[in-house]
């Protein structure tokens, strides 16, 4: 005799499961968003886990029975505003980067990263923005933003390779090289200085970004273009 449980005990259990897991996001999802606010307008040192829950909506051990600890709470909303989703899928293997890396086109790669960090800072420059300030005076949050930069290079440097195999770098320069001035023009700091501090418009940042690299990293024409308003 099978010991197995019969269909549909199996599928109210799963069901039952299912939606635990649901709620369970949609909690995370509200901490999140309501810790994002708070860190992007009164700062992360003034934030308490009590304020986060309050913003949210739970109750404070709902908030440490997710995350466990503030800082926790910071890295879930950045790793959200990075990629867009909750789904574990690193930059690199990401719909828009294996794009910009498969593009034959130098250029056509260029406009790829372009495009596509520019859809991450419309997300996380502001949080980006609460790690970088931070960390100059916490241990925990000067790690989170060490390595998010070591992230941020390791993905300009896959790009700065893609983009020597597909055309000459300007003379004297190598891939990590490429890669150190690619980690420059497309920094949160740069994008959060033009954009929020300086007023650009998406759209001009996205034509600037796209010159400067084209420019600096290749000897490649490139089509005449003024600065979008």
């Amino acid at each position: 005799m099978s010991t197995a449980p019969r269909r549909h005990d199996s599928d109210r259990t799963s069901g039952k499961e299912d939606g635990r897991t649901a709620r369970a996001r949609s909690t995370r999802t509200r901490i999140i968003a309501a810790a994002t606010e708070l860190f992007t307008t009164t700062g992360y040192t003034s934030t308490s886990i009590n304020a986060i829950a309050a913003e949210a909506g739970v109750g404070e051990q709902t908030v440490y029975y997710a995350f466990g600890t503030k800082r926790a709470v910071l890295t879930g909303a950045l790793d959200l505003a990075v990629a867009g989703d909750d789904e574990p899928v690193s930059t690199l293997e990401r719909p828009w980067a294996r794009d910009a890396i498969a593009d034959p086109a130098p250029l056509g790669q260029l406009r790829r990263q372009v495009a596509g960090s520019g859809e991450i800072y419309s997300r996380a420059a502001p949080l980006l923005d609460v790690v970088r300030s931070a960390a100059t005076t916490d241990p925990d949050l000067a790690e989170v933003w060490t390595t998010n930069l070591r992230q941020r290079l390791t993905v300009q440097r896959v790009f700065a390779e893609a983009l020597a195999r597909k055309t000459p770098l300007r003379d004297g320069l190598t891939s990590e090289l490429a890669a150190d001035i690619a980690l420059t023009i497309l920094s949160p700091e740069t994008y959060n200085l033009l954009v929020h501090s300086r007023g650009w418009s998406r759209a001009r940042w996205r034509g600037w970004a796209f010159d400067a690299l084209a420019g600096l990293l290749t000897t490649l024409p490139r089509p005449d273009q003024t600065l979008e308003e």
